[in-house]
């Protein structure tokens, strides 16, 4: 919590807004509304998660893009397709894969149960 606020925090009330939605909403909407009601929620998710995961994340991606010798993901497209960086690289493909990876942890970490496969 940063001052001036008080508690709850940001990602408190999204949670509780979440659950609500999840629990009480839903369970009273039916069609249209109900998946309207779990897309808000998921989005709400997203946003706990950017929210506690956030920073490290970006740092990280900072870093991995810094060992590739770009500062941004649009360097890094630019460098591929010029062929200053072979696509075809371990170094390349173990980055996009954790980026990928970082992405899906903010997006649905459910969809992380397949990473393992993916690594091995």
């Amino acid at each position: 919590m940063t001052a001036p606020h008080d508690v709850p925090s940001a990602p408190e009330m999204l949670a509780a807004v979440r659950q609500w939605m999840t629990t009480v909403l839903m369970e009273n909407l039916d069609g249209q509304l109900k998946f309207h009601a779990r897309v808000a929620a998921n989005m709400i998710g997203m946003v706990e998660r950017e929210f506690e995961l956030g920073a490290d994340l970006a740092e990280n991606h900072r870093r991995r893009l810094q060992a590739l010798g770009v500062a941004s993901e649009r360097e890094l497209a630019a460098a591929i397709r010029s062929g200053a960086i072979d696509y075809r690289g371990a170094d390349l493909q173990a980055s996009i894969l954790d980026t990928v990876v970082a992405k899906l942890r903010v997006a649905n970490p459910r969809y992380l149960a397949v990473e393992d496969t993916i690594q091995s």
